[in-house]
């Protein structure tokens, strides 16, 4: 008899008011989360830090507990392809030191978004900057710390990567280094033109990113529904099933072999009737209905 593939765990941007542990982890059981994905500061800011070396041990403590994975998305200014020298020194920066925060938190992953060329005359530039500058940080990450996860963006400003084939001469650039992963957001992919509601949509996209990055490289996926229509270049989420992608797709995402074991976490809105935690919590129990539907098929298969 055939064996269930691992179940991925799901779970949730989390809110950390109170501190990383202290708040975090009480809202991780609130919602019902068994993946975790976190700031480590001001998410629209440059300041660089440092955590509370008791929150800190006991958030790792409390995850390692639960059985819950956790990642860090870097601030939301990060561009080292940004045409400004002091964006990108801030960026290499802050990259640095959430890979350092990664490390010390037991993290399985830094998400960072891909980053754009800020002009369409600037993208062969941009990705040789990012090879010159973002390189020598991977080359000095230990080997057995949390991978730099590539997110894809929803396509304005000339994005390095928005398109999951985006993805093949952005690693590239890097030389496909073994630290480099994928982070596959379903609002980005929707956005940036992928067509995840039509027959297949979902199945063909992940086949996509599959054939372009390898396999292996999916580390998280964002599952986040959208407001707006397909190609729309615009990156606004919302609550699965209230959106223009609908939960279909996302049963398809969940089927999909090479979701195998990959986290998810669901960045929606979480307030819902007036209770803080009441989005989250229902959006990550609609996607554990849905994989654990798939799974049955896949074992009964």
């Amino acid at each position: 008899m055939r064996q269930a593939p691992p179940a991925h765990p799901i779970g949730a941007h989390i809110q950390i008011k109170g501190g990383l542990a202290k708040g975090g982890l009480a809202y991780t059981d609130a919602v019902g989360a068994r993946a975790v994905q976190v700031f480590v500061g001001n998410p629209r800011g440059w300041r660089l830090t440092a955590g509370d070396p008791r929150q800190d041990a006991l958030f790792v403590e409390g995850c390692a507990e639960r059985g819950v994975p956790s990642f860090i998305h870097t601030p939301f200014l990060v561009n080292v392809g940004s045409p400004t020298e002091a964006t990108v020194e801030q960026s290499i920066s802050s990259i640095a030191h959430n890979l350092a925060r990664g490390a010390e938190l037991g993290c399985r992953g830094v998400v960072v978004h891909a980053g754009s060329a800020v002009g369409e005359d600037r993208y062969e530039a941009a990705l040789r900057q990012l090879r010159e500058r973002l390189l020598p940080v991977l080359d000095a990450a230990p080997a057995d710390g949390p991978r730099l996860l590539v997110e894809p963006t929803a396509g304005g400003g000339r994005s390095l990567a928005a398109t999951v084939e985006d993805l093949g001469p952005y690693l590239a650039a890097l030389d496909d280094h073994p630290l480099v992963g994928v982070c596959f957001d379903t609002c980005h992919a929707w956005a940036a033109g992928h067509d995840l509601t039509a027959p297949g949509g979902m199945t063909a996209t992940l086949d996509a990113l599959e054939a372009t990055v390898g396999p292996g490289r999916l580390g998280l996926v964002h599952a986040n529904d959208s407001l707006d229509g397909c190609g729309s270049r615009r990156d606004r989420h919302t609550t699965i099933g209230e959106g223009s992608i609908g939960v279909a797709p996302f049963a398809e995402l969940l089927a999909h072999p090479s979701m195998a074991a990959v986290p998810v976490v669901v960045e929606t809105p979480s307030e819902r009737d007036g209770v803080p935690t009441a989005g989250h919590a229902a959006d990550i129990a609609l996607l554990c209905s849905l994989r654990d539907e798939a799974t049955l098929k896949s074992f009964a298969a």
